[in-house]
Protein backbone atom coordinates (compact mmCIF):
# COMPACT_ATOMS: atom_id res chain seq x y z
CA UNK A 1 0.00 0.00 0.00
CA UNK A 2 1.45 3.38 -0.94
CA UNK A 3 2.12 6.52 1.45
CA UNK A 4 -0.88 7.99 -0.21
CA UNK A 5 -3.36 5.10 0.76
CA UNK A 6 -1.91 4.32 4.40
CA UNK A 7 -2.62 7.84 5.12
CA UNK A 8 -6.25 7.86 3.63
CA UNK A 9 -6.69 4.89 5.30
CA UNK A 10 -5.53 6.17 8.94
CA UNK A 11 -8.20 9.01 8.40
CA UNK A 12 -10.62 6.71 7.84
CA UNK A 13 -10.18 4.69 11.02
CA UNK A 14 -9.84 8.37 13.09
CA UNK A 15 -13.19 8.93 11.52
CA UNK A 16 -14.69 5.97 12.82
CA UNK A 17 -13.28 5.92 16.11
CA UNK A 18 -13.34 9.40 17.34
CA UNK A 19 -10.29 11.53 18.46
CA UNK A 20 -8.62 11.05 21.87
CA UNK A 21 -6.46 14.20 22.76
CA UNK A 22 -5.62 16.73 25.42
CA UNK A 23 -8.48 19.43 25.89
CA UNK A 24 -6.67 22.62 24.05
CA UNK A 25 -8.36 24.52 26.81
CA UNK A 26 -6.65 23.17 29.71
CA UNK A 27 -3.38 22.15 28.54
CA UNK A 28 -1.46 24.71 30.66
CA UNK A 29 -3.21 25.57 34.09
CA UNK A 30 -3.73 29.51 34.76
CA UNK A 31 -2.71 31.37 37.99
CA UNK A 32 -5.41 30.53 40.07
CA UNK A 33 -8.34 32.89 40.91
CA UNK A 34 -7.49 34.57 44.39
CA UNK A 35 -10.18 34.64 46.74
CA UNK A 36 -11.03 37.31 49.16
CA UNK A 37 -11.72 36.50 53.14
CA UNK A 38 -15.64 36.54 53.16
CA UNK A 39 -16.94 39.46 55.32
CA UNK A 40 -19.58 37.18 56.22
CA UNK A 41 -19.62 33.39 57.23
CA UNK A 42 -23.39 31.73 56.16
CA UNK A 43 -24.54 28.50 58.16
CA UNK A 44 -25.29 26.20 56.50
CA UNK A 45 -27.35 22.20 57.57
CA UNK A 46 -26.19 18.97 56.76
CA UNK A 47 -28.71 16.64 56.04
CA UNK A 48 -27.42 13.37 54.33
CA UNK A 49 -26.29 13.78 50.90
CA UNK A 50 -27.09 17.61 50.60
CA UNK A 51 -26.33 20.91 52.45
CA UNK A 52 -29.12 23.44 53.25
CA UNK A 53 -28.92 27.02 53.43
CA UNK A 54 -32.36 29.10 54.85
CA UNK A 55 -31.06 32.31 55.77
CA UNK A 56 -29.04 34.67 53.27
CA UNK A 57 -28.59 31.98 50.36
CA UNK A 58 -28.21 34.50 48.20
CA UNK A 59 -24.95 35.24 49.68
CA UNK A 60 -23.75 31.94 48.90
CA UNK A 61 -25.54 31.13 45.44
CA UNK A 62 -23.47 34.31 43.43
CA UNK A 63 -21.14 35.02 42.94
CA UNK A 64 -20.33 31.72 41.30
CA UNK A 65 -23.54 30.02 41.15
CA UNK A 66 -23.29 27.39 43.67
CA UNK A 67 -26.26 25.49 44.57
CA UNK A 68 -29.80 24.86 43.16
CA UNK A 69 -32.53 27.89 44.68
CA UNK A 70 -35.65 25.69 45.91
CA UNK A 71 -38.21 28.51 46.99
CA UNK A 72 -37.28 29.59 50.42
CA UNK A 73 -33.87 27.56 50.39
CA UNK A 74 -30.50 26.60 48.67
CA UNK A 75 -29.36 22.76 48.37
CA UNK A 76 -25.79 22.64 47.84
CA UNK A 77 -23.72 19.48 46.40
CA UNK A 78 -21.50 17.72 48.46
CA UNK A 79 -18.67 18.86 46.39
CA UNK A 80 -19.83 22.49 46.53
CA UNK A 81 -20.40 22.56 50.17
CA UNK A 82 -16.67 20.91 50.47
CA UNK A 83 -15.08 23.49 48.66
CA UNK A 84 -17.32 26.41 49.84
CA UNK A 85 -16.41 25.32 53.54
CA UNK A 86 -12.90 24.81 52.47
CA UNK A 87 -12.25 28.77 51.41
CA UNK A 88 -14.22 29.92 54.54
CA UNK A 89 -17.38 31.36 53.37
CA UNK A 90 -20.08 28.86 54.75
CA UNK A 91 -20.34 27.07 58.45
CA UNK A 92 -21.84 22.98 58.29
CA UNK A 93 -23.52 22.12 60.90
CA UNK A 94 -24.42 18.61 62.11
CA UNK A 95 -26.95 18.36 64.53
CA UNK A 96 -25.91 22.12 65.76
CA UNK A 97 -22.26 21.58 65.96
CA UNK A 98 -19.78 22.35 63.32
CA UNK A 99 -17.86 20.49 61.03
CA UNK A 100 -14.37 20.80 59.85
CA UNK A 101 -13.77 20.01 56.23
CA UNK A 102 -12.80 16.48 56.58
CA UNK A 103 -14.93 15.68 58.48
CA UNK A 104 -17.61 16.44 55.55
CA UNK A 105 -14.93 14.95 53.14
CA UNK A 106 -14.83 11.87 55.02
CA UNK A 107 -19.10 12.23 55.47
CA UNK A 108 -19.48 12.70 51.73
CA UNK A 109 -16.73 9.76 50.83
CA UNK A 110 -18.33 7.30 52.67
CA UNK A 111 -21.91 7.74 50.59
CA UNK A 112 -19.69 8.16 47.31
CA UNK A 113 -16.69 6.08 46.43
CA UNK A 114 -15.56 8.04 43.68
CA UNK A 115 -16.15 11.57 46.09
CA UNK A 116 -12.56 11.91 46.36
CA UNK A 117 -12.18 11.97 42.68
CA UNK A 118 -15.23 14.39 41.92
CA UNK A 119 -14.21 16.43 44.44
CA UNK A 120 -10.32 16.87 43.35
CA UNK A 121 -12.17 17.89 39.59
CA UNK A 122 -14.51 20.65 41.14
CA UNK A 123 -11.70 22.09 43.10
CA UNK A 124 -9.38 22.53 39.63
CA UNK A 125 -11.86 23.70 37.59
CA UNK A 126 -13.22 26.07 40.08
CA UNK A 127 -9.93 27.01 40.29
CA UNK A 128 -9.54 27.62 36.91
CA UNK A 129 -12.38 30.29 37.18
CA UNK A 130 -14.94 28.64 35.15
CA UNK A 131 -18.64 27.83 36.14
CA UNK A 132 -19.22 24.44 37.01
CA UNK A 133 -22.68 22.56 37.87
CA UNK A 134 -23.61 19.36 39.14
CA UNK A 135 -23.92 16.95 35.80
CA UNK A 136 -26.89 14.87 37.41
CA UNK A 137 -29.31 15.24 34.77
CA UNK A 138 -27.14 14.67 31.47
CA UNK A 139 -25.31 11.50 33.37
CA UNK A 140 -22.23 13.12 33.96
CA UNK A 141 -20.31 15.04 36.90
CA UNK A 142 -20.48 18.64 36.01
CA UNK A 143 -21.48 20.45 33.01
CA UNK A 144 -19.07 23.45 32.63
CA UNK A 145 -19.23 26.91 31.40
CA UNK A 146 -17.15 29.46 30.10
CA UNK A 147 -15.66 31.82 31.90
CA UNK A 148 -17.46 35.01 32.49
CA UNK A 149 -21.25 33.17 31.28
CA UNK A 150 -24.22 34.54 33.91
CA UNK A 151 -26.35 31.82 34.38
CA UNK A 152 -30.34 33.04 33.51
CA UNK A 153 -33.38 31.22 31.93
CA UNK A 154 -34.46 31.67 28.67
CA UNK A 155 -33.03 32.51 25.24
CA UNK A 156 -29.11 31.88 25.49
CA UNK A 157 -26.61 32.18 22.98
CA UNK A 158 -24.18 29.91 21.60
CA UNK A 159 -21.57 31.19 24.59
CA UNK A 160 -23.94 30.95 27.60
CA UNK A 161 -24.61 27.14 26.93
CA UNK A 162 -22.58 24.06 28.72
CA UNK A 163 -19.11 24.25 26.81
CA UNK A 164 -17.95 21.17 28.05
CA UNK A 165 -19.57 17.57 30.26
CA UNK A 166 -16.66 16.53 32.52
CA UNK A 167 -16.47 12.97 33.95
CA UNK A 168 -14.23 12.41 36.82
CA UNK A 169 -11.89 9.09 37.08
CA UNK A 170 -8.71 7.78 38.24
CA UNK A 171 -5.92 6.89 36.15
CA UNK A 172 -6.52 3.20 36.53
CA UNK A 173 -10.53 3.60 35.57
CA UNK A 174 -10.98 1.06 32.45
CA UNK A 175 -14.61 1.48 30.49
CA UNK A 176 -16.27 -0.44 27.47
CA UNK A 177 -16.24 0.80 23.72
CA UNK A 178 -19.61 0.97 24.12
CA UNK A 179 -19.77 3.29 27.41
CA UNK A 180 -17.15 5.46 26.04
CA UNK A 181 -19.26 6.02 22.32
CA UNK A 182 -22.20 6.72 24.89
CA UNK A 183 -20.76 9.32 26.53
CA UNK A 184 -19.62 11.16 23.76
CA UNK A 185 -22.84 11.11 21.65
CA UNK A 186 -24.20 12.24 25.19
CA UNK A 187 -22.15 15.26 24.88
CA UNK A 188 -22.89 16.18 20.53
CA UNK A 189 -26.53 15.82 21.39
CA UNK A 190 -26.41 18.62 23.86
CA UNK A 191 -23.80 20.56 21.42
CA UNK A 192 -21.00 20.53 24.25
CA UNK A 193 -17.44 19.02 24.31
CA UNK A 194 -16.35 15.77 26.33
CA UNK A 195 -13.96 15.51 28.65
CA UNK A 196 -12.79 13.37 30.86
CA UNK A 197 -11.06 14.36 33.95
CA UNK A 198 -8.09 11.70 34.90
CA UNK A 199 -6.78 12.24 38.31
CA UNK A 200 -3.45 10.81 39.29
CA UNK A 201 -1.84 8.94 42.57
CA UNK A 202 -1.03 12.50 43.15
CA UNK A 203 -4.01 14.22 42.78
CA UNK A 204 -3.40 15.95 40.08
CA UNK A 205 -5.92 16.08 37.29
CA UNK A 206 -5.21 16.27 33.50
CA UNK A 207 -7.90 16.91 31.21
CA UNK A 208 -8.68 14.54 27.49
CA UNK A 209 -11.01 15.52 25.57
CA UNK A 210 -12.86 13.07 23.04
CA UNK A 211 -14.25 13.90 19.72
CA UNK A 212 -16.72 12.27 17.61
CA UNK A 213 -15.42 12.76 14.18
CA UNK A 214 -17.88 11.27 10.84
CA UNK A 215 -16.97 10.10 8.10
Amino acid sequence: MGKKKHKQHDQEQNKDQGLLEKAEDFDEKPEYVQWEQPKEIIDTILESDKIIVWKDFEKVYEPGYYGKQLGDRLELALVEACLLLKRGRIRVLKEGNPMTFEELFSHAASLDSRFSHKYRVYEDLRERGLLVRTGFKFGCDFRVYDRGVQLKKGPKSAKEHTKWIVFSVPEDFTMSFQELSRSVRLAHNIRAKMLWAIVDNEADVTFYQILRIKP
